[in-house]
Order: C-alpha cells, then sequence, then structure tokens
C-alpha cells in the first residue's frame, strides 16, 4: 500500500464526508471526536482493513474517539483542515505546506523508511518494451503523452517540474501531447498498460507495487529520478487542545517502538505503508519544499521574462535557501 499515493478510502466517502462540520467546535478544551484526514484513492474496502486497526489503537491511547475523513484530493484535505472538519491528517510535503499555510496547521511528525533510508526519489516512468528515452521528452515536441500528479503532489509534480522541466526551460502543459492528472499507481498503470507513453511517480510507490503487482512492474521502466525529497509530514490543527496535542503527539512517536508482541503487531500494521514509524518534526520539516516551490517561481518568472517578478521571485528564493542553511548550520 504506498503511503502517498493511496492512503485511504474511497472518492464516494469522501463526498459524503465534505461539507459536514466537524464534530468539534472550536478549540476551548478537549475535543469529542478528533477527525483524522487520509487521501481517498482506492475501494472502501481495502482502507478499512488497514485503517482501522491504527486509528483504534490511536482512539485507545488518547482516550478520544477517532474518525477516518476521506477526501479524493489534497486540495480537499487543506480545505477541510482550514474549515475545522477535521484535525490532523497525513500529508505530501507540497499539500502539508498548503496546510501550514492555509489551514491553520503545525508539523509534530514525519514518517521514516524502514530500510534507514530517509528520504525517496521523483521518477518519470516509460513503458518497459517502449524505446523512449529523457532526450524524447525533453525534445519538447508534442508527441508524448505525459501523465502528471496531483497538484499538491510533492513527487508527483512539483519535483519533476523543479528538478527537471524548469532547469530545462520546459512547460509541461505545452511539452506533450496530451497531458493526464492523477495518482501515482493510476499513473503506474496506464504507462504499464501503454495508455501513457510517460508519467510521473517516485520510488515507494515502484517498491509497494513491485511486492503487489509484480506483472505490472516489470512493464515499466524508470529513464530519471529526482534528489532525495523529505518524508511525510503529519499535521495537526495549531489551535487543537493542548493536552490533546501531547497525547496524539505521545501516540505517534511510540507506535511501533519496543520489542514486545504488541510493538511488534503496529510495526506490522504500518508496514502496509511502507513506513517503519514516525519522528519528532516541526515546520522546518518543509523548508526544504519551500526552496523547491520558490525555485520553481523564479524559474517561472524568468521563463515569462517579467523583470519586477524575476526580482520579487529571486529575493524569496535567497531568503528561503538562507533559512535552510541557517536549519542545516544549527545542526552541526
Amino acid at each position: 500500500m504506498n503511503r502517498r499515493a493511496m492512503l485511504s478510502g474511497a472518492a464516494a466517502l469522501a463526498l459524503a464526508a465534505c461539507g459536514k462540520k466537524a464534530d468539534n467546535a472550536a478549540a476551548s478544551g478537549p475535543p469529542k471526536v478528533l477527525n483524522f484526514s487520509i487521501l481517498a484513492v482506492e475501494n472502501a474496502t481495502s482502507i478499512e482493513v488497514v485503517w482501522k486497526p491504527v486509528l483504534a489503537d490511536m482512539e485507545k491511547a488518547i482516550g478520544i474517539p477517532v474518525k477516518p475523513f476521506y477526501a479524493s484530493n489534497y486540495t480537499a484535505l487543506v480545505e477541510a483542515m482550514r474549515f475545522k472538519q477535521t484535525d490532523l491528517g497525513w500529508f505530501s510535503n507540497l499539500s502539508g505546506l498548503e496546510a501550514v499555510r492555509r489551514g491553520g496547521g503545525e508539523v509534530f511528525a514525519r514518517t521514516f523508511d524502514p530500510s534507514g533510508v530517509d528520504g525517496y526519489r521523483s521518477v518519470l516512468l516509460v513503458p518497459a518494451s517502449s524505446k523512449t528515452t529523457l532526450d524524447d521528452v525533453l525534445k519538447c515536441d508534442k508527441r508524448l503523452t505525459f501523465g502528471i500528479g496531483d497538484a499538491k503532489s510533492t513527487s508527483g509534480t512539483l519535483a519533476p517540474k523543479t528538478y527537471l522541466f524548469s532547469p530545462h526551460k520546459i512547460d509541461p502543459e505545452k511539452c506533450f501531447k496530451t497531458v493526464r492528472a492523477a495518482n501515482h499507481q493510476a499513473n503506474l498503470f496506464a504507462v504499464a498498460n501503454g495508455v501513457l507513453d510517460v508519467a510521473t511517480g517516485n520510488t515507494t510507490s515502484l517498491k509497494i507495487e513491485q511486492t503487489r503487482t509484480p506483472q505490472l512492474f516489470n512493464k515499466v521502466r524508470v529513464i530519471w529520478q529526482s534528489p532525495p525529497l523529505p518524508e511525510d509530514p503529519i499535521v495537526w490543527r495549531k489551535d487543537l487542545d493542548p493536552a490533546t496535542k501531547e497525547k496524539v503527539r505521545a501516540f505517534f512517536l511510540n507506535y511501533g517502538k519496543g520489542t514486545d508482541a504488541n510493538a511488534e503487531r503496529e510495526r506490522k500494521l504500518i508496514s502496509q505503508f511502507s513506513i517503519g514509524g514516525f519522528l519528532p518534526a516541526d515546520d522546518n520539516h518543509l523548508l526544504l519544499v519551500r526552496e523547491m516551490e520558490a525555485n520553481e517561481n523564479y524559474e517561472e518568472a524568468e521563463r515569462d521574462g517579467n523583470a519586477a517578478k524575476v526580482a520579487e521571485t529571486k529575493k524569496a528564493l535567497e531568503d528561503i535557501r538562507a533559512q535552510v542553511a541557517a536549519r542545516d548550520a544549527a545542526k552541526k
């Protein structure tokens, strides 16, 4: 199960959930219910099997009922947090940044990979049987069909733009015969089945599909990969009751830790998300994605030739790079 491409239920559930008010009023004390946001891209049955025991463990640990909140895209999850329909959730880095900016959220934890390798990579996939190369993609001659990710996907959209297309002065919308947006799993399936010539994905998705659907995995090959990207953030609303925050923090940071049978059971559950557990984090976790976003804005301004915009975006990029340097220096 892909922790980025499929962290949840069904679109039908998303439509039912969206528009409902959360069970909590403004944070003036412990909430009666904690609403946990989950990206919904697969059928409800398979998702419930994975998430139900984890949410049940959270409910038991914090002493408050925990309800899943399903949405079919990251934008809906950000809006749900903004309008206090949700209290916390698992986001991609780019959507997590939006949740912090517009949803009143803050990062308090992050995932880590069970392999011990910190970070994952965005990739470009083509059919294994095709002769398509990266040079063919960069010709930008509108011959190829292209699958991009969710607009708020770090590895599906922002990373390929930042690290591949922008440095080559390419706008994907003007480069390909057609451009279709979908989640990583759908893009992989489309490439494997010859529906798309090339599409974005990530290394985590590939590892999942190699185990789950090896027949499809063997039908694709990677022609490009990005530098390492940060693992996913867990975000809660800033105004969540402080006592509840500490219970939630303790749950995540201790989940799957230890040597007893219960810890082993927890690790087995979260291994289905292809993670090893959770580590403490704060909003500085999003600095790299902020730098990527600022770089993309700067490259776009340069392509447009707007001098004022170039100066503005260049300063924004330099400011963020200074913050990154200060953070890295503080770690030494």
